[in-house]
């Protein structure tokens, strides 16, 4: 009996050992997700950034027709790789309003003459204060808000091609 007692330090240090290695090896999910979901958006009133386009307001959501709120800025990449998806969107007759977060106007203007336009709205986020209420952690983020004012489903990340019908359905089936 005494023999298998020698043997339990072992097998308890390579368990561990195991289990670190699981750990190190594993894909973790880093997302941030908001915890809005499901809840009212946030009070908030954004000036406009670009001339000839209206701000953005908590106000405008609550107009019994659901939409998307697209977090963005010029200086973003995966943004860029997303905007022919939201052009599509748009064509699909999803209306799309925006949080610039952290920009200026004139690189709004060139980021939408340069990747296009499928916002209506835009509000100008120069603290961060509205992305960080919402609860978005970066760059990219889509959120789909029903007709009631309420956030239905985030989206985090770049919008790809193979997402843009699930969005639309999600649109649509929000109330």
């Amino acid at each position: 009996m005494k023999r298998w007692l020698i043997w339990v330090p072992f097998a308890v240090a390579l368990g561990l050992l195991a289990l670190v290695g699981w750990g190190l090896y594993k894909p973790a999910d880093r997302t941030v997700r908001s915890a809005l979901v499901g809840q009212r958006l946030p009070q908030f009133a954004l000036p406009p950034i670009v001339p000839g386009k209206p701000g953005l307001a908590t106000a405008a959501f609550a107009t019994g027709k659901p939409r998307l709120l697209n977090v963005f800025a010029s200086w973003c990449i995966p943004c860029i790789a997303e905007a022919p998806q939201l052009l599509k969107l748009k064509q699909a007759g999803v209306e799309i309003d925006a949080v610039a977060i952290r920009d200026t106007p004139a690189a709004i203007a060139e980021f939408l003459a340069r990747n296009g336009d499928p916002y209506a709205a835009i509000g100008d986020d120069k603290t961060s204060s509205v992305q960080l209420a919402l609860g978005s952690s970066g760059v990219p983020e889509t959120f789909v808000i029903g007709g009631d004012g309420r956030i239905v489903l985030q989206h985090v990340g770049d919008i790809r091609a193979e997402e843009v019908p699930g969005l639309i359905a999600a649109v649509r089936n929000a109330r």
